[in-house]
């Protein structure tokens, strides 16, 4: 009588990245109604807000947009991936992701592909936005505007591990998540000049904004707009993207391999 032994599957990490990534992206792929809907917000904001300020600053208005369309951008990523730690809530509601959890991947991969995920949807509805303001006076430097959006890239993948990272630490208390994730949202969004100038603000609300990473993010997105790739905003931008991107993805592996 012979016996046949079962040899285990040897985890990789970048293939086990991929093939996450892909399986996340299928229901994007199949709903892109989804993706439509989510731009919604954005361009509430870039329809009403934006001519209140043209009309406020008198400035001509593709340079108000100029001004604008770069903080609209970066809003979509800090309410976009800020929020996909209820996705894996729900994963985990239904058990889901406990069954990806005895697969033979990297656990690691389960944070990373999640993460990398959220950066297809960034760069559509960045160029969309973009697209969209061109005719009303806002110029496309495409220089700036590849390399904005890589940074809107990377910043989207520390964010969105650290909301990941949030889920899986009240997996058991779902509104728990979402009073977190609002609290913080808020004062982090206004705190970086992303809607309204900080320079007339009180000077303890502008101290607060050189600490924030969303302020150097934002920064940095209008220069590169702009043209001005050479900028020291832009250093400070990816200085602040990378290390959020570093600490979120240290944060969630780690919340990752020690998930249940």
């Amino acid at each position: 009588m012979t016996t046949t032994t079962s040899t285990p599957v040897r985890e990789n990490a970048a293939r086990d990245t991929w093939n996450v990534l892909t399986r996340e992206l299928k229901p994007v792929m199949r709903d892109p109604f989804t993706l439509i809907f989510s731009l919604l917000q954005p361009l509430v904001f870039l329809g009403l807000f934006a001519p209140l300020l043209i009309g406020q600053s008198g400035a001509p208005a593709g340079e108000t947009l100029q001004w604008f369309v770069p903080g609209v951008l970066v809003m979509i990523v800090l309410f976009g991936t800020g929020a996909v730690g209820s996705n894996l809530q729900y994963e985990m509601m239904t058990g889901s992701h406990e069954r990806t959890l005895v697969a033979p991947l990297a656990r690691s991969s389960l944070l990373v592909g999640r993460a990398l995920k959220e950066v297809a949807p960034i760069m559509v509805q960045g160029l969309i936005i973009v697209l969209i303001a061109w005719p009303f006076g806002f110029t496309i430097h495409v220089g700036g505007l590849v390399i904005g959006l890589l940074l809107l890239a990377v910043f989207g993948v520390g964010l969105g591990s650290l909301s990941y990272s949030l889920a899986l630490a009240t997996k058991d208390r779902e509104w728990l998540f979402w009073g977190v994730q609002q609290t913080l949202i808020f004062p982090l969004l206004i705190l970086s000049g992303m809607l309204l100038p900080l320079d007339a603000g009180p000077a303890w609300m502008r101290a607060v904004a050189t600490v924030n990473p969303i302020n150097w993010v934002v920064q940095a997105e209008r220069a590169l707009f702009a043209g001005d790739l050479g900028s020291s905003v832009v250093l400070w931008g990816w200085v602040a993207a990378l290390a959020l991107a570093a600490v979120g993805l240290a944060v969630g592996i780690r919340s990752m391999r020690r998930s249940s």
